[in-house]
């Protein structure tokens, strides 16, 4: 690891006021910044940790949805009663991620700066249609996410919480490496007030919405409309765990296994 700067604040101004320069990065749970960083991936003049900005960990809830704040741990949103109530898709998302460890450091808004291209969370703010709450604006769920590792933040732009309406049916599986519990294939189907969204995880380099199997399911929301559409391999990932057909046939069958899952609630 390189030498760096590290600076915990206890506020968002302070920690904006920290966050100056081109090096600058801000640390949310640190379960994929930090590694890269012991590994000589990733290097950062400064770190500033917002794990002491309190106002960042609320989670809140009304009758259109919930919004949960960057600094929320996957723990919290999995275990807390308004997200399983009004989003259960959200919190078994949540509870799904990593282990133990990862769940209880690991935040929303870290996941999501992040942009892994395996991880869950990019897939239900996708699907799920959210609003993303930074300290200078506000960006639309299909906006966000860009490519690889890639989103639409400026530099220094600060996530502060994250908006998700409530579906009227939800449901998230994915088909996991054993490892690392990332997604090697991951989906989320909802059926939300705009119409139905599926979002994919896990088999591009970004997470995308599948329109084919939206359009599917608008038609018949049921898991064997999902489930007969064929997913094209164009931009599909191809590695050791699987080709790029292999991926883009179980994208379908998660698909219809989510379907089923949300129809089951």
């Amino acid at each position: 690891m390189y030498g760096f700067e590290y600076q915990r604040p206890a506020s968002r101004d302070t920690a904006k006021a920290a966050a100056t320069g081109a090096d600058t990065r801000y640390l949310a749970g640190g379960q994929s910044l930090i590694q890269a960083m012991r590994l000589r991936l990733s290097q950062s003049a400064r770190l500033v940790d917002l794990g002491g900005v309190a106002d960042l960990k609320a989670i809140t809830a009304d009758a259109s949805g919930v919004t949960i704040g960057a600094m929320a741990t996957h723990a919290a949103v999995a275990s807390n009663a308004d997200v399983k109530r009004l989003l259960p898709a959200l919190a078994e998302l949540a509870g799904g991620i990593g282990d133990p460890m990862v769940r209880n450091m690991g935040t929303l808004g870290g996941s999501i700066a992040n942009a892994d291209p395996a991880a869950c969370y990019p897939a239900g703010v996708l699907a799920l249609n959210a609003t993303i709450h930074t300290d200078r604006r506000t960006i639309a769920a299909d906006a966000f996410f860009t490519g690889l590792y890639e989103t639409a933040l400026q530099p220094g732009e600060l996530i502060t919480a994250v908006t998700f309406p409530a579906a009227q049916k939800a449901a998230y599986i994915k088909y996991k490496q054993p490892a690392s519990r990332f997604a090697l294939i991951g989906v989320f189907v909802a059926q939300t007030a705009g119409g139905v969204r599926v979002a994919v995880t896990g088999a591009k380099a970004a997470v995308f919405r599948a329109k084919a199997i939206e359009d599917a399911l608008t038609k018949a929301f049921t898991a064997d409309a999902a489930k007969a559409v064929k997913m094209p391999t164009d931009d599909i990932n191809s590695d050791l765990h699987g080709s790029a057909e292999y991926r883009a046939a179980m994208i379908s069958v998660m698909a219809s296994r989510a379907v089923a899952a949300a129809l089951a609630r």
